[in-house]
């Protein structure tokens, strides 16, 4: 990736930032700032899948292992230990990061559906668990009580401001670290072992490796959307875990696209958004939010960046021959 083209991104990246951050300057709205601390959540958690299905050509239907294991293990080391939240963080990190590479190093080995469902597997297993270790998680009730925030850096993660802050820039910063990723010599690899992992492994490349190495990336950024969902809802739930906090990261793929970088993000929001406006003025909100992704996926038949990049792409052809 060329430095200049990078720079220019975190460039972009820092006046997003301080958008967000001279939010609660001009307004006061609750709505607007938890809207923003899930939209951060979910934005790197819908990325960091689309590091396995859009960039590594693996389908991942257990994504939500990572979120839920993050959020678990970010609550119950601020419960259990004396320790800040920064240490909490780099547990939740960590023990996602762990959980990725026992399990990726099986998943890796299969292709397709095989993977994709030996994948959601794995998701049960660990939401069995979660749900039968009452002792430690809470069992179906979750992590209840609160987790405590001790200030650091002269923040108060009890305040919905600095929670607002905290999460803007952990959402930004987890973003442009995952681009960086993805446009380095790696990612390149990544994508070459996705469209033809045969030639790939005949110019000398670990395809099983690189594979590896890509779970375990997404497994570690979502283990961070998880803690900071934690830190949301002070606490962790078994729905966190759950197949269903997976699929709605597909879906945010889905609708915001999977070949445009800030696709999925895009995608977090229309979701979070959507359900939020159809849980107020729908009953079955359930079949009208099932009805909305479905007319997404059959009537873009991409997400919606991939639509406007590729009109974007067609006019620029068109001025050219023009």
């Amino acid at each position: 990736m060329k430095t200049s083209s990078f720079g220019k991104e975190v460039a972009w990246g820092l006046l997003v930032l301080a958008l967000l951050l001279s939010l609660p300057l001009f307004t006061s709205s609750r709505i607007a700032l938890d809207f923003v601390i899930r939209l951060a959540a979910f934005g790197i958690f819908a990325t960091s899948l689309n590091i396995l299905v859009g960039y590594g050509g693996m389908v991942s239907f257990g994504h939500a292992m990572f979120f839920g294991g993050g959020a678990y293990a970010f609550a119950l080391t601020l419960q259990k230990t004396g320790l800040g939240i920064p240490a909490a963080m780099l547990v939740a990190v960590g023990f996602s990061a762990l959980i990725a590479l026992v399990i990726g190093s099986i998943c890796v080995r299969l292709k397709e559906i095989y993977f994709s469902f030996l994948t959601l597997a794995f998701q049960m297993l660990i939401h069995s668990v979660i749900l039968t270790w009452t002792s430690l998680t809470g069992g179906d009730q979750g992590l209840t009580g609160g987790i405590p925030r001790p200030p650091f850096l002269g923040l108060n993660l009890a305040n919905t401001t600095h929670l607002y802050w905290f999460s803007a820039v952990v959402g930004v910063v987890c973003l442009l670290l995952m681009r960086y990723i993805l446009q380095s010599p790696y990612g390149y690899t990544l994508r070459m072992v996705r469209d033809n992992a045969d030639r790939a492994q005949f110019l000398g490349i670990n395809v099983w490796r690189v594979k590896l190495y890509a779970f375990i990336l997404a497994g570690s950024f979502a283990g961070v959307g998880g803690a900071l969902m934690s830190l949301f809802v002070s606490g962790a739930f078994p729905d966190f875990s759950y197949w269903t906090m997976s699929g709605e990261a597909v879906f945010m793929i889905m609708m915001g696209g999977v070949n445009v970088f800030v696709g999925p993000l895009v995608g977090a929001a229309l979701l979070l958004m959507f359900n939020d406006v159809i849980t107020r003025i729908a009953e079955y909100h359930g079949l009208a939010l099932g009805l909305v992704v479905l007319l997404f996926a059959l009537g873009f038949k991409k997400g919606i960046t991939d639509f406007i990049g590729q009109g974007w792409q067609w006019l620029q052809r068109t001025q050219r021959s023009s």
